[in-house]
């Protein structure tokens, strides 16, 4: 009983910032979507101290401050997703700066302007946890799987021969 209460308080002692992913984590996951890890770094850390954002390629550079002020790993894991999403619906699989930058201020103006992500969702057309559940290529990959072939039916068990009633015992 004592470990229990020793497991409980540690459990509770935690952060819930801690079962967020952390800022590696996240710019490794958004390295492709921003062109760079450069990018990415300057996504992930504009999102999270609310300071401005520097997107670049080549010559072009693309600059904007989040409307949201700081977030937390989790909303910006959930900001990003969504404007990834947004972007391959759009059939753009390798956004150009101005192309991000407009995805992801769509996304977090909606969230300035008070709507939950699931709303968020929803207003894009999609299912939250659909999009988090499955990122670019994954939800191209999941879509296009085969079917699993049918498992061979079992062979019909055969009945039970009827047991015969307890006697009764006299008391």
């Amino acid at each position: 009983m004592k470990l229990r209460k020793t497991i409980l308080a540690l459990a509770l002692a935690l952060p819930l910032g801690a079962l967020a992913e952390n800022q590696d984590d996240l710019i490794a996951k958004y390295t492709t979507l921003s062109g760079s890890k450069q990018n990415a770094t300057s996504l992930v850390s504009g999102l999270r101290d609310g300071k401005e954002v520097t997107l670049k390629k080549g010559e072009t550079t693309e600059t904007f401050t989040p409307p949201t002020g700081t977030m937390g790993y989790g909303n910006i894991d959930n900001a990003l997703a969504l404007a990834s999403a947004s972007l391959e619906k759009k059939g753009i699989t390798n956004p150009t700066p101005a192309q991000l930058e407009a995805a992801v201020m769509e996304i977090l103006r909606m969230r300035a302007d008070g709507k939950g992500w699931g709303q968020i969702a929803d207003a894009k057309g999609f299912k939250l946890g659909e999009v988090k559940r499955a990122g670019g290529a994954e939800r191209v990959a999941r879509a296009e799987r085969p079917n699993r072939p049918e498992r061979p039916e079992k062979p019909e068990r055969p009945e039970r021969p009827e047991r015969p009633e307890k006697p009764h015992k006299p008391r």
